[in-house]
């Protein structure tokens, strides 16, 4: 049935774009200028608040297709994996350096993969060893390198080993509630769903500003408001808002309706490679011969993992006709 391949085929095309898009949060360093990454962080969540806003008023109309406890839900995965996501990666980096929360995000495909399949069995967990063997080997020939270096952290490493943790359980509990909500919405209601999310992270980064404001972790008080001094700053946000909260949000939400979870859970290791890349390309090098092995194993359990779902599908057909 031509159908259900052209469904794959979009959501895989769906998964990447999302992911894209998401490997955008890990540019923050390189762009706050003078700025801190907590400043970047409140004014890309104000922003994204204030789209989400807009995509809500937009899409008013399909509010009434969604119960008061899933709009309720919506908001708070918003919390969740946008807000909460983010702030813990932040934070990981800052007291762990920049290899400690990388490394642990790039336990998070095998992770969801394990646990996807646990939960509702799609494929035989044979035929899944393979790319699950690719996958978490080229995440590790990716970071290997880097791990030989000493973090900045010194005495917080722990506080970063903590932070990095919880990225991960927050973006499993993320991933898994969001698909689970996904299942009942109605076909017509990704739009609304989105936006709720992104009004959902927008109300929370309002709630949390008063301490961190009282923790004194924000620099752009002090260092200047103006366009002319934080203009770039003002940019960046609005491109990793618009890019990471909405489009990311909207293509995998796409792409999760359209492939089975265990295949999402693959898909998610796209995210480090092109974190990666971009991270390359902005320190202005190629990748050493450990880092592109990493990024080909990556690749190559991706690809697999697609063409074990194909087969399947192809061989579910067959006993079905």
């Amino acid at each position: 049935m031509p159908t259900l391949h052209s469904n794959i085929i979009a959501g895989v095309a769906l998964a990447v774009v999302a992911t894209l898009s998401w490997a955008l949060n890990f540019v923050a360093p390189y762009v706050t200028g003078a700025y801190s990454l907590y400043d970047l962080l409140i004014v890309r969540f104000l922003m994204a608040g204030t789209l989400g806003a807009g995509v809500v008023v937009l899409y008013r109309s399909h509010l009434r297709l969604l119960r008061r406890n899933q709009q309720l839900l919506a908001a708070s995965l918003g919390v969740i994996g946008y807000l909460g996501y983010s702030t813990c990666i932040a934070a990981g980096v800052f007291f762990g350096g920049p290899v400690l929360t990388p490394a642990f995000i790039g336990m998070v495909p095998v992770l969801l993969a394990l646990l996807s399949n646990a939960t509702k069995k799609t494929i035989q967990w044979r035929r899944l060893s393979i790319p699950l063997t690719f996958l978490t080997g080229g995440l590790l020939l990716s970071n290997i390198s880097s791990l030989q270096q000493p973090t900045t952290g010194g005495s917080s490493w722990l506080a970063g080993l903590v932070f990095s943790i919880s990225a991960v359980a927050l973006w499993l509990v993320f991933s898994l509630l969001n698909q689970n909500a996904l299942g009942k919405l109605p076909l017509n209601a990704s739009g609304i769903w989105t936006g709720l999310m992104m009004t959902g992270a927008g109300i929370g980064t309002l709630c949390l500003l008063p301490v961190v404001q009282a923790l004194d972790l924000l620099t752009l008080p002090t260092l200047g408001l103006s366009v002319s001094l934080a203009g770039h700053l003002y940019l960046w946000s609005f491109v990793i808002a618009l890019m990471s909260s909405f489009v990311g949000a909207w293509a995998w939400n796409a792409a999760s309706r359209r492939l089975p979870m265990v295949l999402c859970g693959q898909l998610i290791a796209l995210e480090s490679l092109f974190a990666t890349l971009l991270g390359l390309l902005f320190h202005g090098r190629l990748p050493t011969l450990l880092e592109a092995s990493g990024l080909a194993a990556v690749l190559t359990g991706v690809v697999m993992a697609v063409r074990i779902i194909l087969t399947s599908i192809d061989t579910r057909m067959h006993r079905e006709g």
